[in-house]
């Protein structure tokens, strides 16, 4: 027995050695399989088990947990469930609402949202999570493209809503504000109805058809080209990235600290359907604070935090404090960080695991570093790949396709070599597209990658994968780049700007600063005739707009823009050029926020900002 245990241990040591990361690997296997079971068993389930019942199994188990710590109140299971069974019955009452409607939210991070869904929920109605920066055109587009007939905003955003009431009354559309009394013509009020509603359980015949393919929410994401697009989450797919907290090793007993937005999927899926899964408790914060962050993680015994790689550098560029490790937070879940913040991270505030992860909001599968390599988003893993298959293919930068050989079929890259991610659409990785667009679910979607008849989802993201098999984010593809944890479109932001009085064409794009995560927005614009550059106008401008991380902050002016013979903007060597003005003779602008106008960058400031002085 003695030599049995030696011998044991001896096998065990010799894995390590040889296979590094064998034991973290089998951990991560296990988990996925078992998230893959507990899946199908869902699935299989009738009526479908969806993210409700898993909720509500909660309130009967629990019924006096805490579900929900929000500023200095705490909301338990059972009091969110009679909350959100006092709404579905306000809204089947007041809003004619039944199964298979869609409603659409207009609200920042408070409970009432997270409420809202449930009693959506309840009732087989799904929700659309409107981005609550947007305004004018994008917001009644992206109304619009969900096919709602309902809107839910916050009091404070009625001002927003009043801005494209005319048209939503056109189209019929009902409008609930969250107060008790409106006087608008066209709105009504909606908190004084909920007050007088019965809290009793809402019939789960209500729901009976929904299936793991009906609509759970609608989730907006720039993607490539023109305005947002409403990415269609199904129960499936809500269950699918709800489950990727138990892939993590979050547990009941953790404290999920949420303070990323809920109209994004990280925020709404993996932070607050990933708490329900597990029964564990969010404390929700209305938005992120860099300066507060720590204070709450103390005060409420956090023990996971969701980040984007911005949120991660601007706690590391806060003040120094003693009290930098006094916390219980094990675990810091998102994406977009950057090497050396995260070695900064970890020897600034302590030993946190970091599950960086990839993943779209509407995309077949996704990646998750459970090695804990610096600077990875994941590992190849055969187990993973079978479940999930997928390749990193060259990609024409000129033509912005991939690159196919004399069959026309697409090339896989070699180990190191950067390639485009594509994964295959199958029964089990499901693309369910855009709502009400069919043209762009289409352009995702490449043909005969590998052999004839196949269907791979076109990620738009490129990959590298190192000796070890791990897997690195590169960068993006087409005409989207990324910003403080948002993706802009650059065709969206140039409509906006060829609005104003003066702007005749506008190219936009992203460009890097040192020390920054991303590319920050820059145009270069042509004016019309016998027009100037008003800095003044054209702040006040882009700031009704577009919502703060979407401003160009750069603006350069020439006199024609570039283009191809098939007249298509050149951007490469404009993002090359950046905004250096010792290098550029054209005029250069920047945003100043503190004059609320746009003014000439100097070489001083241009410095100022490489020097990190100056605040973007």
């Amino acid at each position: 027995m003695f030599w049995f245990f030696v011998s044991a241990v001896l096998l065990l040591f010799a894995l390590r050695y040889r296979y590094p990361y064998f034991i973290k690997e089998a951990n991560y296997v296990c988990r996925v399989a078992l998230a893959g079971y507990r899946m199908t068993k869902y699935i299989k389930t009738k009526p479908f088990y969806t993210l409700v019942d898993r909720f509500l199994d909660s309130v009967q188990k629990n019924p006096h947990k805490a579900f929900i710590r929000f500023q200095d109140k705490t909301y338990s299971y059972e009091q969110s469930d009679k909350q959100s069974n006092k709404i579905a019955r306000s809204l089947l009452k007041h809003a004619d609402l039944h199964e298979g409607d869609t409603v659409a939210l207009l609200l920042g991070n408070e409970p009432m949202f997270l409420w809202i869904w449930l009693a959506l929920a309840k009732i087989g109605c799904s929700a659309a999570l409107l981005n609550h920066n947007i305004r004018s055109k994008s917001l009644l587009h992206c109304f619009t493209c969900c096919g709602a007939n309902v809107l839910i905003a916050a009091a404070e955003l009625q001002d927003a809503v009043e801005e494209v009431l005319p048209a939503l009354r056109e189209q019929g559309i009902s409008v609930y504000i969250l107060t008790d009394h409106v006087t608008t013509e066209g709105m009504r009020s909606l908190t004084d109805k909920i007050k007088l509603a019965s809290d009793e359980p809402v019939p789960a015949d209500l729901r009976a058809n929904i299936s793991f393919s009906s609509p759970a929410a609608y989730i907006y994401t720039s993607g490539t080209t023109g305005l947002p697009k409403a990415a269609v989450i199904t129960y499936r797919r809500l269950w699918a990235i709800a489950l990727f907290q138990s892939i993590c090793g979050v547990k009941s007993d953790d404290v999920v600290y949420v303070c990323l937005p809920l109209y994004h999927s990280s925020g709404f899926g993996v932070g607050f359907g990933g708490a329900i899964d597990r029964g564990a408790t969010v404390v929700l914060r209305s938005k992120f604070s860099s300066s507060q962050f720590w204070d709450d993680c103390r005060k409420y015994n956090v023990t996971v935090i969701q980040y984007i790689g911005e949120t991660m550098r601007y706690l590391c560029n806060t003040p120094k404090r003693v009290s930098d490790q006094v916390h219980n937070v094990r675990m810091a879940i998102g994406n977009g960080i950057r090497p050396e913040v995260w070695r900064t991270f970890i020897s600034r505030f302590g030993h946190v695991d970091i599950k960086e992860f990839y993943g779209s909001t509407e995309g077949t599968l996704g990646f998750v570093n459970y090695a804990g390599k610096i600077g990875a988003v994941g590992r190849v893993n055969s187990f993973h790949k079978k479940m999930f298959p997928y390749s990193l293919v060259k990609f024409d930068h000129e033509q912005e396709e991939p690159v196919r050989n004399a069959n026309g079929f697409c090339i896989e890259v070699a180990k190191g070599e950067t390639g485009l991610l594509v994964s295959r659409i199958t029964q089990k990785t499901q693309f369910s597209g855009y709502a009400r667009d069919p043209k762009q679910t289409e352009k995702k979607k490449l043909y005969n990658v590998f052999e004839k008849g196949d269907v791979y989802f076109n990620s738009g993201d490129l990959f590298r994968t190192d000796h070890e098999n791990f897997i690195y984010f590169q960068d993006r593809v087409g005409d989207t780049f990324r910003w403080k944890g948002e993706n802009v479109s650059t065709n969206e932001v140039s409509d906006i700007l060829t609005m104003a009085t003066s702007i005749e064409e506008a190219n936009v794009y992203g460009v890097t600063i040192p020390g920054y995560e991303g590319r920050i927005g820059m145009a270069t614009i042509t004016l019309k005739n016998d027009h100037q550059f008003e800095c003044d106008g054209i702040f006040s401008h882009v700031t009704t707009y577009l919502p703060s991380y979407a401003r160009p902050r750069f603006i350069r002016i020439q006199d024609g823009l570039a283009v191809t013979c098939t007249f298509k903007q050149l951007k490469g060597k404009l993002v090359e050029e950046g905004f250096n003005p010792a290098a550029i003779t054209d005029p250069l602008f920047i945003l100043d926020e503190t004059v609320k106008s746009y003014r000439p960058l100097t070489h001083d400031i241009y410095q100022s900002i490489l020097d990190g002085h100056f605040r973007l």
